[in-house]
């Protein structure tokens, strides 16, 4: 079992003396680091940071350090963009779903065996075809049909998300396209995967139109939602080789094994505190 730990994700402008002044702090609150990782962007000049430290090592706890660690922040030019973790608090997750249930399958499957450690609280779909296998696994699946008023069905969904207060909001497939308030009220949580095709085949049918055009790579890439479709922050990417042998249905079953892959990974960094956002890019540590 993987020692509790507090993590601190830090942002601020670059200048001489960050690390010294921070890691002076964590000794003398007695922090003992067990892992750092340092990045400074040359175009924005913007510095990042992300350190572990042991929670044992600390004689206080996570709340007492974060009040203690946001006069340092201030000191260096930063006052909101940072946070710390408590490991020791488990990662609340909600999925939504439409009908496509390759992600949501592959995600219950690795939390199921133990190799992604989230509390998945529950999976909310605008179809119930994934209700089965949600509830065989022992988690609860709401049903939210969108048959009049979309307003009304995301007002429910929001509804049944917001009382679990989730760490990530996972679109796990999910095919409708998230109003601006939800965006905005879900920002930085909400993780939306996704063909690599755009914008070269937009609309219906994307493999066939890859397909025809003879493409050589299926990709896919999962990122942060935001109101402006299909273009937050990205957290992952990655692809898989097609050619002239695959048939469309090769291409679609290829095209979800890597859509599975690049969920898993963003989803993972991203309850283990280590994609830290800044504009519409991000640092992965």
């Amino acid at each position: 079992m993987q020692e509790r730990q507090y993590v601190i994700t830090f942002g601020c402008p670059d200048r001489r003396g960050i690390v010294s002044r921070i890691s002076s702090f964590l000794a003398e609150v007695g922090g003992w680091i067990v892992e750092a990782a340092y990045h400074t962007d040359p175009d924005t000049g913007w510095f990042f940071t992300r350190q572990a430290v042991r929670a044992d090592s600390v004689p206080f706890d996570v709340d007492e350090l974060r009040a203690r660690f946001a006069g340092v922040a201030r000191s260096l030019g930063s006052e909101t963009d940072w946070r710390i973790d408590d490991t020791g608090e488990r990662r609340r997750v909600v999925i939504l779903v439409s009908k496509e249930g390759h992600c949501l399958y592959d995600l219950l499957g690795r939390v199921a065996s133990g190799e992604l450690d989230a509390d998945v609280r529950a999976v909310v779909g605008n179809h119930d075809v994934l209700a089965d296998i949600t509830r065989a696994h022992g988690i609860p699946f709401h049903h939210v049909p969108f048959d009049g008023d979309s307003s009304t069905a995301f007002a429910e969904i929001a509804k049944l998300v917001d009382e679990h207060d989730p760490h990530a909001v996972v679109l796990a497939r999910f095919m409708r396209i998230l109003p601006a308030e939800l965006c905005e009220a879900w920002a930085g949580r909400a993780i939306n995967i996704h063909h690599s095709f755009l914008p070269s085949f937009v609309g219906a049918r994307p493999y066939h139109q890859a397909y025809a055009r003879g493409v050589k790579l299926v990709g896919a890439t999962c990122h942060y939602v935001t109101a402006d479709l299909d273009a937050g922050p990205i957290i992952e990417q990655d692809v898989i080789r097609v050619d002239h042998r695959d048939t469309v249905s090769d291409m679609v079953r290829k095209g979800r094994d890597i859509e599975k892959i690049t969920l898993a990974r963003g989803l993972r960094w991203h309850l283990e505190s280590r994609v830290l956002v800044h504009g519409n890019r991000t640092v992965v540590f």
